[in-house]
């Protein structure tokens, strides 16, 4: 029995170490593949779509939007038209108190007859002095005060016309009327304030003229301008409809820029066709215009361009990290050594996340190298460790 009990310990001692020795083995050689197989980060190259998009940030305004207001100073006595109202051209909008405009109105009326009573006097001293003349019972120099009397009468009937036309001008001014057809998107007084239009004229009103065919004023970096061409299209979002994409176009690149704390913008203005009147005045609206687009090419993930050889046996790495930036883009395909291979490239459009590749040495499915998994250990952190089990 003690002899059997010894051969079968030996046995289980002979297993024992064969099963060590077996774990060691496939522990060690896994880890050994792994580093070697999961030491760099790629992706492959593929074929697909790239849109190159500018966001921007802009506001949604109508495309005619008129500034009513007066032309004369004065109380207002009534109000015809309030928030969202829709009226028509000539629409009485508001009315000032009329009484002094009247009152000059009158006033100019009578010295207008009093210039016609003096006009016809001056014609009758004019036409017997013309007639005595005739006769030499008066002067030459006679004569020519009585014509220039009646001349002075003239120019002052003239004048009181004039004064009555102006007078009866600013009364029709103390009734606003609607310039346009439209919807009333403010209104800026109220009965009983006095407006004064002695410097400047007050705004009283604010019209849209079709709220269907709005306009989105956004801003542009200079970087970006370039890029942009009229008839681009146009997606964007507003924070009322977070859901919804509403589409528009590029109409207009104004060329006036605006300049800020250093940073000069140009005001890129789109085009929205709002037939559903869910846009309102004043919107933000978040802009992506799509400049170029391109379908099926061969495209490279960014992060290929990105990367650079930090292995510190890499020579290649070493002569890379000594000299300036290339100039054409540079990516590294894993070879069939697994070391990474540097690949000059010539690029299109980008998407942020992938660009187009229109020259190198790359087809598609070949692995680019995007980053190094290898960390660093320490020297004196030992590589064997046993495992308790």
């Amino acid at each position: 029995m003690q002899l059997k009990a010894a051969i079968l310990q030996r046995k289980w001692m002979v297993v024992f170490f064969l099963a060590c020795v077996v774990g060691a083995w496939y522990f060690f050689g896994r880890s050994a593949g792994e580093d070697v197989k999961n030491r760099y980060k790629t992706q492959v190259v593929d074929t697909g779509d790239i849109r190159q998009i500018i966001t921007a940030n802009g506001t949604l305004n109508p495309v005619v939007l008129v500034n009513v207001g007066t032309q004369v100073s004065g109380t207002v006595k009534a109000l015809h038209a309030d928030f969202n109202q829709r009226v028509g051209p000539g629409q009485m909008l508001a009315e000032l108190d009329p009484a002094l405009f009247r009152a000059a109105l009158a006033q100019s009326q009578a010295n207008f007859l009093n210039a016609q009573s003096n006009r016809t006097l001056a014609k009758a001293k004019e036409t017997r002095a013309r007639d005595l003349l005739a006769k030499n019972f008066i002067s030459q120099t006679a004569m020519d005060e009585a014509s220039q009397a009646l001349e002075a009468a003239s120019a002052q009937v003239a004048l009181a016309t004039a004064q009555v036309e102006r007078d009866s001008t600013n009364l029709r001014y103390s009734v606003i009327r609607s310039p346009i057809s439209g919807v009333v998107v403010a209104r800026n007084v109220d009965v009983g304030q006095t407006v004064a239009a002695s410097f400047q004229t007050p705004t009283l009103f604010q019209i849209a003229k079709d709220l269907r065919d709005m306009q989105i004023d956004s801003s542009v970096s200079e970087a970006d301008v370039g890029a942009i061409a009229v008839g681009d299209k146009v997606k964007f979002t507003v924070d009322a409809f977070a859901e919804r994409n509403f589409v528009g176009k590029v109409r207009q690149i104004r060329l006036n820029p605006t300049i800020q704390q250093n940073v000069v913008t140009y005001n890129v203005v789109v085009a929205v066709d709002n037939e559903d009147g869910k846009l309102m005045p004043g919107m933000t609206a978040h802009v992506k215009i799509l400049v170029a687009e391109r379908k099926e090419v061969l495209r490279i993930p960014n992060a290929a361009l990105r990367y650079k050889p930090t292995s510190a046996d890499d020579e290649k790495g070493k002569k890379t990290r000594g000299k300036k930036k290339a100039d054409s883009p540079t990516v590294y395909r894993l070879g069939v050594d697994k070391q990474p291979v540097p690949v000059k490239v010539k690029l299109g459009i980008s998407d942020g996340t992938y660009s187009e590749l229109l020259e190198g040495e790359l087809k598609s499915g070949d692995a680019l190298v995007l980053k190094d998994n290898i960390v660093k250990k320490d020297k004196k952190e030992s590589t064997f460790k046993l495992r308790m089990f």
